[in-house]
């Protein structure tokens, strides 16, 4: 199918967004060089994905605790801990709209407020439905960040650094899924209920809201000063382009799909979720060492995410993507077969 000139031109200026675009990083006056008003926004906005992290990282230790003193069954300990992604489908289908209706900065401060209520609720809740009220909330709260935060940092970066500065959010999630495992380690020593309930409390604590609030100052910011990004665009034709879209984006489109549905799919997610079980398994019985090597697991995991984004603008998105995805697939492999293997010794 030939395209027309008008047509060429739109995808010239789409692709002039893309991470691999080849325009310069330009400063407020036009002069090049890195953004340093980008780089405070981009930090500030992904700082919110430290309390969506948390909330990942944290349910692992809560989780065992809760069936002892709740008695509940396995079938609703799985339900509690799966429904966050569930719940989070929600927040982001919703967060999409809420953010072009209402700005930025509203769709900030409601992802720190679903946050807070549901952290709240878990923490204080006396039997499973309440705490599954909160963890539905919590839900909502991921699905709003995992949507605002990078959507916010991809808007305000410059194309030569837009892959570093996109890559923050998740940089941060995993910050937070350390801080989980951190706070497990260090409150399992202390009595039931208090212990699990201090766990899920953490996150509606004062100093996570002062940061939120200058999440939301740095949105309003950015709303006021367009200049902070390196390019400008209005996004009127957004969903015909999407709906109808040509040879080009429509192969975009799957990328993008398909990256992130097999990423979820893998489950790798439940690594997180479950890594106590799984060294109780390989024959970490004591519970505290079981919480104190997750942490090493979570500093690991931090790492190489830092070091990943580090590197994406200058090895560019498809070798890493290629790189992890290999190491994915063989760790996860090695996993499953360590686990037949222990499971065959013990029978």
């Amino acid at each position: 199918m030939k395209l027309t000139s008008h047509e060429l031109d739109k995808q010239k200026d789409y692709y002039h967004l893309l991470p691999n675009s080849d325009s310069k990083n330009v400063g407020r006056h036009g002069t090049r060089g890195f953004n340093k008003y980008v780089l405070a926004a981009a930090i500030l906005a992904s700082t919110n994905s430290v309390l969506l992290g948390y909330d990942i990282g944290v349910m692992s230790g809560p989780v065992l605790y809760i069936k002892d003193d709740l008695k509940i069954n396995s079938t609703q300990q799985e339900i509690l801990v799966g429904c966050l992604n569930l719940c989070s489908l929600i927040g982001s289908l919703a967060a999409g709209k809420t953010s072009d209706s209402n700005g930025r900065r509203y769709t900030i401060v409601l992802a720190a407020a679903t946050f807070f209520a549901g952290a709240v609720l878990m923490g204080l809740a006396p039997s499973f439905p309440f705490l599954m009220a909160g963890r539905v909330l919590a839900g909502i709260g991921v699905g709003y960040s995992l949507m605002i935060g990078p959507l916010y940092t991809a808007e305000i970066s410059p194309a030569m650094t837009r892959g570093f500065l996109s890559s923050l959010p998740e940089v941060f999630i995993n910050m937070g899924i350390l801080l989980g495992y951190v706070s497990n380690f260090t409150l399992s020593g202390l009595r039931r209920p208090l212990n699990w309930r201090l766990m899920l409390g953490l996150d509606s604590k004062a100093e996570a809201d002062a940061r939120l609030i200058e999440m939301a100052n740095a949105a309003e910011t950015w709303e006021q000063e367009p200049h902070l990004s390196s390019f400008q665009w209005k996004g009127q034709g957004v969903w015909k382009e999407l709906l109808r879209p040509t040879r080009p984006i429509r192969g975009i489109i799957i990328a993008a799909i398909g990256i992130n549905f097999f990423m979820q799919a893998s489950g790798n997610d439940a690594i997180v979720y479950y890594s106590p079980q799984v060294f109780k398994d390989a024959g970490i019985h004591d519970r505290k060492r079981q919480f104190g090597v997750t942490i090493i697991m979570g500093i690991v995991k931090t790492c190489f995410v830092f070091v990943s984004a580090l590197f994406l603008d200058h090895y560019g998105r498809r070798p890493l993507l290629l790189l992890g995805t290999t190491g994915m697939a063989i760790s996860l492999a090695c996993l499953g077969l360590g686990s037949l293997y222990l499971q065959q010794c013990n029978d």
